[in-house]
């Protein structure tokens, strides 16, 4: 779908899209979340066990709407036989420990993703003290911070704990009765993104690594299977997406069902353009680096005005992204004082 499409063009492209997809055996369920990206696509693969993938936020709201999703393709909860969940954002989990509850169904994710999934409770918390940490030596006021701390405590009742019963490791193969599911790990977006691909129709469901109308944001996170505080080295989350887009684009493929949105058609032009994205992003933040020294709070300011107070993680996630962008290519320097670190031009 070309993004010089009008909205009638795009509308009569997502109806054959998802037209196909339902051909295969593969319905978008959209159900609400109470998230500024919207909603998020869960999707129900009729085949033999009866699958969905992903089960939106832990909310009644999203639960109704999921069931009368369901009722609309003549099923219920309780019918559902397979879980899978792609990735530990809770918009994409939150119902899964209800879902599995009432109907008995198998849970399955990325193998490494199962512990953080058990313990999300726990596993939360240490991402929170990771992300503290991460702001203040970057730059943002801890009066910010503690703010950011309070907002993120507050979504958690969005997600639950859950048992994966059946863990998948990356380039296993998901075999349901008409299909089998390539298991891909695909990290960057969130440590632990999986894509799943339908081979014999080159269907890929690929949750938040594509999105067509949205730029999936790196998150910095805490990495996967690290016990209690991380305090390593600033995980690359930006250079890692990267890497995962481009073994993506590499993919023949003739649908890509995302975790948001509309479905998308074209996904090597669409990971060219957010290439084309990252390196513009990444040459203007090299522009203010090099006029003077700052921190990236500083430079999410710059960039962004105000968001970066109020979405002030996910603005500093992006700036460091692209400042390793700029550090591997030895283009700009780190340097720490005090506890602060400020990017400089490098000599």
């Amino acid at each position: 779908m070309s993004g010089q499409d009008g909205p009638a063009e795009e509308q009569e492209a997502e109806r054959e899209a998802l037209a196909l997809a339902a051909e295969a055996g593969i319905h978008r369920l959209a159900i609400p979340t109470p998230f500024m990206v919207g909603r998020v696509n869960a999707y129900l693969i009729e085949d033999s066990p009866l699958t969905l993938v992903d089960s939106g936020p832990n909310s009644a709201k999203a639960l109704d709407e999921l069931e009368q999703a369901l009722a609309a393709r003549g099923h219920a909860v309780e019918d559902i036989e397979l879980l899978v969940i792609t990735h530990q954002h809770i918009d994409h989990f939150g119902l899964a420990s209800i879902l599995a509850r009432r109907s008995g169904a198998e849970v399955a994710a990325l193998d490494r993703l199962a512990p953080f999934l058990a313990r999300f409770g726990e596993e939360t918390d240490l991402d929170d003290r990771f992300a503290e940490r991460t702001m203040l030596r970057h730059g943002i006021p801890p009066e910010i911070v503690t703010a950011l701390r309070a907002v993120s405590a507050s979504f958690r009742a969005w997600g639950a704990a859950v048992e994966v019963t059946r863990p998948l490791g990356d380039g296993a193969e998901l075999a349901l009765r008409d299909r089998t599911l390539r298991v891909l790990h695909r990290p960057g977006h969130s440590p632990s993104d999986t894509v799943f691909f339908d081979d014999a129709r080159s269907i890929l469901l690929a949750a938040d690594h594509l999105i067509g109308h949205i730029s999936s944001n790196p998150l910095l996170a805490r990495p996967l299977g690290v016990d209690g505080d991380y305090t390593g080295p600033r995980p690359q989350a930006l250079i890692t997406y990267i890497a995962s887009l481009q073994a993506t684009r590499a993919m023949k493929l003739s649908l890509v069902l995302p975790g948001h949105g509309r479905p998308i058609s074209d996904h090597t032009s669409l990971i060219d353009e957010r290439m084309r994205m990252h390196r513009r992003r990444a040459e203007k933040i090299h522009g203010l680096i090099a006029s003077q020294p700052r921190t990236a709070h500083g430079i999410a300011q710059e960039l962004w005005g105000n968001v970066a107070v109020t979405q002030a993680y996910l603005t500093l996630s992006e700036v460091l992204g692209h400042v390793d962008l700029l550090l591997e290519e030895g283009l700009v320097a780190e340097r720490e004082e005090d506890g602060v670190v400020r990017f400089e031009a490098a000599a």
